[in-house]
């Protein structure tokens, strides 16, 4: 609509007569009503008051019910309309009715996110009963499937001229909705975020998808994907760079730091060094990441520069001719000297405290009530001490620990000493020791050598006290294979130990020790987890007396034979049970998870430890236990029922530690 506005001159007098006209005219028209309004009171005593109408709406209880196979219940039941006005006060039969009738093309929509796009669907509303009843029953009909896979890698060009190409037949085939897969919208948008994470964490950080579509033809159940992906230039790590180091060398960082100038981008690379920093207990958090600031501003700075030479739109030619190297074939301008995108590498660091005391009370199935007193120091003339004072009914221990940083060639060592004072099933064991070690490799291979020096005093009740020394070398190989370190469900964990006291130095009895334990979870259905464990081990030397007690074995308690008690099982000495020279347990277990994170579980125990291999007589226990998979890692309640002692025990444990 247009409006139009004229002006045009008017004589005076003639326009100030209307306006007085208008207003003598508004007086008399205000004061007829007030007058009609006097007499109103009158009229309206003498007539009956009108009655005033009541509602003709209630708000309405129903059920609905629907009929779909599979997930398509569950997806309904979370989404329509229907479902979530259910129970609202304001909502009448009318509106219960209008709601019914829109349940097929609001079903439709929901229903296409899952691959189907011709179903059928009904929806009544039955208001014979007293309750009214919502039936909705589905026919999906036929999924649409992928039939084709458009995948356009642009870019992808090595820095150097024959660098390695890109496997782009590698990243085709890892494509997580291939062809002949039913198109679900969830899946599809899945596929391009995996595909687009997957190319960033190797090389091309700056990859982007310029170009994603999905045509489908609901008639023939077809569904076409496009998907484009830009690499974007080819990136390097850089120098390292420190940010929050005050009270500890560099050397702390740098000796951990494996990424050298040069080496090509890879976020694996990042996360192992913050892994590896954590590790250390310097630090309380730690951010390691590629500094991209520099690549940004040079971008910003392309861009500002492109918009002010860009030349007349006559002058433009497409863009053509060969890829420069290291530059994505996306049309941006390629660099005046043409060199690699260098990424220094930025790491965050917030310090612990230097020193840290805690104080702690607990209880252990095993060993009873504890106290515990720790003092932490992390720098004592460069090294990290760690202290620990232990008082639990059963079992003493004072001991301290002094830690090297970490050298460049991935070494740790440490040197520590103490008193630790045992009484288990009738034994008392004192020792004093001195232990030196080092420890190298990752979580999932670990190794360390260790050399102690050991002295120790036995007590058992009518036997004389006896007394032992030894120097014992102690090399220790780990293998994890786990699916997560702190939950696993799926994998294997592997210990392998062998301990020798060869030399007559400050050793009573010279031996061999050899010891292995191992564990494998396998998940069972959609619910399951079966759980095998092991462990064997032997001494070889020529008398028992002399070899310390810490390389005999026993067996007996929460993480070994459960249905007895801690080191229960052994060699009877006197009124005393004992370390022997052989060890042989094992023991199947199966969980379920009935309600994530809570879980039930079944287990079978088996094991022994004796002097000679034919004494080696297994006792069992078996019974039945609560999971829960809590933030800090799995807490497991067991009651179990030990054969051989014919007696029910309750067994707690806290986290998985292999």
């Amino acid at each position: 609509m247009v409006l139009a506005t004229s002006r045009r001159t008017a004589p005076a007098a003639p326009r100030q007569s209307r306006i007085l006209a208008q207003i003598m005219l508004s007086v008399y028209g205000v004061l007829g009503a007030q007058a009609a309004q006097a007499q109103a009171p009158t009229a309206a005593a003498s007539a009956p008051a009108p009655a005033i109408p009541a509602p003709t709406t209630r708000a309405v209880n129903y059920t609905v019910r629907i009929d779909a196979p599979g997930k398509l219940d569950d997806l309904l039941e979370d989404n329509l309309d229907l479902l979530r006005w259910r129970g609202n006060p304001r909502v009448d039969l009318d509106q219960l009715q209008r709601l019914v009738k829109a349940v097929p093309e609001e079903a439709k929509t929901l229903i296409a996110t899952e691959g189907y796009y011709s179903p059928k669907i009904t929806a009544g509303l039955d208001t014979s009963g007293s309750t009214p009843v919502a039936r909705i029953v589905v026919d999906p009909g036929q999924p649409v499937l992928v039939s084709d896979l458009d995948l356009v890698l642009q870019g992808f060009v090595p820095f150097e001229q024959g660098g390695a190409p890109y496997d782009a037949g590698a990243l085709r085939r890892r494509w997580s909705l291939p062809v002949g897969a039913r198109f679900r919208q969830g899946d599809w948008e899945a596929a391009k975020r995996d595909l687009l994470r997957e190319v960033m964490q190797s090389r091309f950080p700056r990859a982007q998808l310029v170009e994603t579509s999905a045509t489908v033809d609901p008639d023939a159940y077809k569904a076409s994907l496009r998907v484009v992906i830009d690499s974007g230039p080819e990136m390097r790590f850089g120098a390292l760079r420190i940010r929050g180091l005050k009270r500890y060398p560099q050397s702390v960082i740098t000796n951990l730091n494996k990424i050298k100038p040069g080496d090509m981008y890879t976020e694996a690379a990042l996360q192992a060094l913050q892994s590896r920093l954590q590790e250390t207990g310097y630090f309380a958090t730690v951010e390691v990441s590629a500094d991209m600031r520099a690549v940004l501003a040079a971008e910003l700075k392309e861009l500002k520069e492109d918009d002010e030479d860009a030349p007349a739109p006559a002058a433009q030619t497409p863009a053509s001719g060969d890829a420069v190297p290291g530059q994505a074939t996306t049309g941006v301008k390629p660099p005046s000297a043409p060199g690699p995108t260098v990424l220094p590498v930025l790491v965050r660091v917030t310090e612990n405290k230097q020193k840290n005391l805690e104080v702690g009370l607990g209880f252990s199935t095993n060993t009873g009530g504890r106290a515990s007193l720790s003092y932490d120091d992390l720098f004592v003339f460069g090294k990290r001490m760690k202290s620990d004072l232990i008082y639990e009914q059963r079992h003493q221990l004072a001991h301290v620990d002094f830690f090297w940083p970490t050298t460049p060639d991935s070494y740790n060592d440490s040197i520590g000493g103490g008193f630790e004072r045992t009484d288990v099933r009738g034994e008392i064991t004192t020792t004093a020791s001195v232990v030196g070690r080092r420890a190298w490799g990752t979580p999932e291979l670990e190794r360390s050598i260790t050399l102690e020096a050991l002295a120790e005093q036995r007590q058992v009740a009518g036997i004389d006290n006896a007394y032992s020394k030894s120097i014992p070398l102690t090399y220790s190989v780990t293998r994890r294979k786990l699916d997560n370190l702190l939950q696993p469900t799926r994998g294997y964990a592997l210990n392998w130990q062998l301990g020798i006291a060869p030399l007559p130095l400050f050793t009573d009895e010279k031996f061999i020790r050899g010891y292995t334990r191992g564990v494998y979870y396998r998940p069972v259905g959609d619910s399951g987890t079966v759980i095998l464990k092991g462990e064997a081990g032997a001494v070889a030397s020529k008398n028992k007396v002399g070899v310390p007690s810490s390389f005999l074995f026993r067996a007996g308690g929460d993480q070994s034979v459960r249905g007895y008690g801690y080191q229960q099982l052994g060699v009877r000495e006197g009124e005393a049970i004992v370390g022997g020279r052989y060890l042989l347990t094992g023991g199947a277990e199966y969980q379920y998870w009935f309600r994530p994170p809570w879980g039930v579980a079944f287990f079978v125990d088996a094991g022994n430890a004796a002097d000679k291999l034919k004494d080696l007589k297994p006792e069992f226990g078996y019974g039945i236990g609560a999971r829960w998979r809590s933030p800090v890692g799995p807490i497991n309640v067991d009651v179990a029922y030990g054969q051989a002692v014919r007696k029910v025990r309750l067994h707690f444990s806290l986290g998985f530690t292999f």
